[in-house]
């Protein structure tokens, strides 16, 4: 994993995703966005049950992301709060309001 980690991060967005759909399947791919689209609806408060049934996941794997989100030094948690802090940002400066 250390060798895809230190190539991804010498490329831009753009060559990750090109990377990245070279190297996984559509099926994988499919798999990896809807594993992060759990993690984004844990950490908007959705319930795992119901997390669970919308994307037809295992309760097991929904727990699994809750138990990452939970743990202090989550990288999940910190990725999704820079993303949420980076939206009021943008969403204040398109009202026209300074922080």
């Amino acid at each position: 994993m250390r060798e895809i980690a230190q190539i991804l991060a010498a490329l831009d967005a753009g060559e990750i995703e090109s990377f990245l759909g070279q190297l996984l399947t559509d099926t994988e791919q499919e798999m990896i966005r809807r594993r992060w689209e759990l993690v984004r609806l844990l950490h908007a408060g959705v319930p795992q049950r119901d997390i669970a049934a919308k994307l037809s996941m295992s309760l097991c794997k929904v727990t699994r992301g809750a138990r990452e989100l939970k743990r202090p030094d989550s990288l999940f948690r910190k990725i999704l709060e820079q993303d949420c802090r980076a939206e009021a940002e943008n969403t204040r400066s398109e009202d026209g309001v300074q922080a």
